[in-house]
């Protein structure tokens, strides 16, 4: 019996090379081994004011790059959260499970909620609706990263909390945190991780950059003044970010990028750095200008939803069972 694999991405701003080398790229390798479910998290997006227009166009777009990165929708479902209602249905009886002590220790919501005066309720009780996305696939495994663990926590938890006092109904997903050298950081401030969110342009690679910009901004990257390209995450974070980058794309060991540039300046290094992410996201690119008006992409959503409705509906249909809601179905 193949293990199933679920996971969200919010459609806000533009994915970063940080998002695809620590995330995507690894759901393309999962896919053919694992039951996979993609989801787009548009729901919980609404956590913050959104512009409504811009927020459907990054929905677009990002089911665009989905499909664009590799992910194959004979393998995978991909879908968008707010087009299965039983996500919100089974977030709302996941709220009525979890306690609000627990929700307001999450990290998550002690920064995003810092020194604001009008807080949203919804971004109080996401992870609840986080654990909804995760259970209501049966899910064996969620990849994460080390930001969300605590998220994840909870929705064990609230998977146990369930099964004891109502009826065993959900499986206990584990948690699975990509392997080391899947960090990104940013190209401004080598230390800190990349984010779309980043307010300097310079210090993130979208996978939708054009070739001049990935020069510009791999070229204006952050090193240090003693020009040896070699690896060490504590005295020379900037270089060993570069590397990290390279050895990713090329899918070899950091050692094997660094022997490469042994001898050799900063300038042709990162030139270098700038050809390999430019080479690579090149066909990406043309992917995804080939899907984003296409009627191909309406297709492939409107399966993944009609999939991920079934999948859904028949634990929605355990829980409210489970719970005495409605009428006892068949």
């Amino acid at each position: 019996m193949m293990k199933t694999i679920f996971s969200g991405i919010q459609p806000s701003g533009m994915i970063t090379l940080g998002n695809y080398i620590g995330a995507l790229k690894q759901f393309v390798e999962l896919q053919d081994d694992y039951n996979c479910y993609f989801c787009i998290v548009d729901e919980h997006a609404i956590t913050v004011q959104q512009d409504r227009l811009e927020l459907r166009k990054n929905i677009r777009s990002l089911a665009a790059l989905y499909v664009a990165v590799g992910l194959d929708p004979a393998k995978a479902t991909l879908f968008i959260q707010s087009e299965v209602p039983a996500h919100a249905q089974a977030g709302w009886m996941l709220q009525c499970v979890a306690y609000i002590g627990e929700l307001e220790r999450m990290t998550q919501f002690k920064d995003k909620s810092a020194g604001k005066e009008a807080v949203s309720a919804g971004l109080l009780t996401y992870p609840p609706l986080m654990a909804a996305d995760i259970l209501l696939y049966n899910t064996d495994i969620v990849p994460v990263g080390e930001d969300q663990k605590q998220h994840l926590e909870l929705t064990r938890d609230l998977a146990e909390r369930f099964n004891k006092k109502y009826n065993d109904i959900f499986t206990i997903p584990e948690v699975r945190i990509p392997k080391e050298g899947a960090r990104i950081m940013s190209l401004q401030e080598p230390t800190k991780k990349m984010s779309k969110s980043d307010p300097n342009q310079k210090a993130f690679i979208t996978l939708l950059d054009d070739p001049k910009q990935i020069e510009k901004k791999v070229k204006s990257a952050v090193t240090d003044s003693d020009g040896i390209v070699k690896y060490d995450k504590e005295n020379k974070p900037g270089v060993s970010n570069l590397l990290s980058i390279c050895a990713a794309f090329e899918g070899v060991p950091v050692a094997e990028v660094e022997k490469r540039f042994d001898g050799k300046g900063y300038g042709h290094f990162k030139q270098e750095v700038a050809d390999i992410i430019i080479r690579n996201l090149a066909p990406i690119q043309s992917r995804y200008h080939e899907l984003i008006n296409s009627d191909e992409l309406d297709r492939i959503l409107d399966e993944g939803a009609e999939k991920a409705r079934r999948t859904a509906g028949k634990t929605l249909k355990k829980m409210e069972n489970a719970m005495g809601l409605g009428r006892k179905r068949k």
